[in-house]
């Protein structure tokens, strides 16, 4: 004989959870369908001093990971980091001097130029400064627009980004799109800023 138990009523609390595990779930589907049809690529390119924190700006966008002593890159990497629909391809390229040449090459084309600055070292203000000008005075990267990043935020004598605007002489630039972000990558002050602004760039550049 079959017994008929009834069903205990859920409860509010229960009610809202389920409801919020469906919506998760609801979701991720979603995302999985605008990654398949509304899927973004960019690619960007991040030049600057060494020692500036170019790989560790993308240890820290790809993995939200902070790393002490980086090790830094010899020649040049490529890395891909997701975000939301956008798959961003960027090419980390060695900023000690005998690298430094490679520099437009891996510029051309790109949807955008990256130039890391360390904010907090004062003696390097006027070599990133030349780098910068140099790098811009190619006729083949003519229109790319620059992210200007002053990293290191964190520390008591980083320079602000007016402060940053003002010393690398960013407002004499006028023959292309530039902004300037004070970020750490140790505290990911700005990070988030940071990749709406580089994310706004592929929706650009379709």
């Amino acid at each position: 004989m079959h017994i008929y138990v009834p069903r205990r009523a859920l409860s509010d609390a229960e009610v809202e959870e389920a409801d919020g595990k469906m919506l998760a779930m609801l979701n991720r589907v979603l995302d999985w369908i605008r990654s398949l049809f509304w899927s973004e690529e960019m690619e960007l390119t991040l030049v600057g001093l060494q020692g500036s924190g170019k790989t560790t700006f993308v240890n820290v966008i790809a993995s939200g990971q902070f790393t002490e002593d980086m090790i830094p890159t010899v020649g040049f990497n490529m890395r891909k980091v997701t975000k939301g629909n956008v798959t961003i391809k960027i090419w980390d390229i060695g900023g000690q001097p005998r690298f430094r040449s490679m520099w437009e090459r891996y510029c051309r084309g790109v949807n955008a130029i990256v130039f890391m600055v360390d904010a907090a070292d004062e003696e390097k203000l006027e070599a990133s400064r030349n780098e910068l000008f140099q790098l811009l005075d190619k006729p083949q990267l003519e229109s790319i627009p620059v992210l200007v990043l002053g990293n290191k935020k964190d520390l008591p004598m980083a320079l602000d980004e007016k402060q940053l605007i003002e010393r690398m002489n960013l407002n004499s630039i006028q023959n292309r799109e530039i902004c300037c972000y004070s970020i750490s990558c140790k505290e990911k002050m700005n990070i988030e800023i940071t990749l709406q602004w580089l994310i706004n760039k592929s929706k650009r550049s379709r």
